[in-house]
């Protein structure tokens, strides 16, 4: 009899539409931004297209650095929204994580929110290693040992206004980097352009260049991969589950064998590139990418003394060591322990390409895309690198940004970017 009774109670629970369910947090100023031992008043809010926010909780937890909880509990939603507060005595980020559980029912609504607390205070969490540039110098060296060897492959694109080409140089150990470039057919005198990567192994979209061209850019686009750049996806499928599955971990014990060895390298030969043509201004390299392509131009606009501008939307690979200072380290995640590697020899690579370090040499005018909810590249590591930057910085901090979403006023900041970098 109890059992049937507990069963009777759980089908008379009142009914909740929850199809229609939205929830957001927003913190109390619209910059997400606040001087350290300020406090910010985030506010949780259901909404509901069917009708009145159903009562319910939400559940909230509060990370320092999106590493180490500091607070968590459980507040009542009273007419579609609650309050919860929270503070940061140093400089940092604080990540809030939200579920909301309507009364009499399972279903489960999550949403972070974010703050930052005096951003361009915080500072890295490990001093640049004493033979970095010695250790660079060197694979530079290597580099210029191998001839650069391109080989343009002239596609017809159907549009007789743009030249467009298949490429290949030679890289370190018998490696090869693939791209395509693109530039408006007959002309010179041209600002150049390089695209680097997100992550992932995929091919190369003909648009990502012959958009650029046709505003008048010489424009490269490089893989971060040795691979043909436009076959079938089958083809990339298969690597990623096989040889490359997992590639930003390959060799990450060792400086000599990480994968990003020649992914970096690959970077300074497409600038080397680009400068070495005819058809180049003499003036302009700008450079930029989302995520890892962010990482990417951040290492580029360090490594190569020939670029005069870049863009990094939510980059990747900034403070590998982060865990060091209590804060979350973003993607590739050098130390993540389910990968069976040392971690100390793990962790004593991964200064060798932290974006954090290429940063103190970015002398040209910078923009950085920050989203302050961003749990694959989260913000505090991103603040202690850009804050490196010897150049002018444009930094846009988006409080309700995350890595998927939210960073759509990049497209026009980017935009801007670009142009201004082909007036000057």
């Amino acid at each position: 009899m109890p059992r049937l009774l507990t069963l009777l109670a759980c089908f008379l629970l009142p009914t909740v539409a929850t199809a229609g369910l939205t929830i957001d947090v927003t913190p109390d100023r619209d910059t997400g931004v606040y001087q350290a031992g300020q406090t910010v008043t985030w506010k949780v809010e259901v909404k509901n297209t069917d009708g009145p926010a159903p009562a319910g909780i939400v559940n909230y937890r509060v990370l320092s650095g999106g590493l180490n909880e500091i607070s968590s509990g459980a507040v009542p939603l009273e007419n579609g929204s609650a309050s919860i507060q929270s503070s940061r005595k140093d400089p940092g980020v604080l990540l809030i994580r939200t579920s909301f559980t309507p009364t009499g029912t399972k279903t489960v609504l999550n949403e972070d929110g974010g703050a930052v607390f005096s951003p361009k205070e915080i500072k890295e969490s490990k001093p640049l290693p004493d033979d970095f540039d010695q250790f660079w110098s060197e694979k530079l060296a290597e580099l210029a040992a191998v001839p650069m060897n391109a080989q343009l492959e002239k596609i017809d694109i159907g549009n007789p206004e743009i030249e467009y080409y298949k490429i290949t140089f030679d890289n370190i150990r018998g490696k090869k980097i693939q791209g395509q470039l693109a530039k408006p057919a007959g002309k010179t005198n041209l600002p150049a352009m390089l695209q680097v990567q997100y992550a992932g192994v995929y091919p190369l979209s003909r648009d990502w260049v012959v958009g650029p061209a046709k505003n008048g850019w010489l424009a490269l686009n490089i893989s971060a991969h040795d691979l043909p750049i436009d076959q079938p996806s089958a083809f990339y499928a298969e690597k990623s589950q096989n040889e490359l599955k997992d590639y930003f971990a390959i060799g990450n014990e060792d400086r000599e064998t990480s994968y990003f060895l020649p992914v970096f390298l690959s970077c300074y030969r497409a600038v080397e590139y680009l400068t070495q043509r005819p058809d180049w201004n003499q003036k302009t390299v700008f450079v930029h990418g989302s995520s890892q392509g962010g990482y990417l131009s951040l290492v580029t606009a360090g490594f190569h003394p020939k670029v005069t501008a870049m863009a990094g939307n939510v980059p990747a690979g900034c403070d590998h060591t982060g865990t060091l200072s209590g804060r979350a380290p973003g993607w590739p995640n050098w130390s993540n322990p389910s990968r069976q590697r040392d971690e100390a020899k793990t962790m004593e690579a991964s200064r060798y390409f932290d974006a954090m370090n290429f940063a103190r040499k970015i002398k040209c005018p910078s923009m950085i895309v920050v989203g302050l909810i961003d749990v694959t590249c989260p913000p505090e590591g991103i603040f202690s690198t850009v804050n490196q930057i010897q150049g002018p910085l444009n930094l846009i901090i988006l409080p309700k940004a995350s890595h998927q979403k939210g960073f759509e006023p990049y497209f026009p900041a980017l935009s801007k970017a670009m142009n201004e970098a082909k007036a000057k």
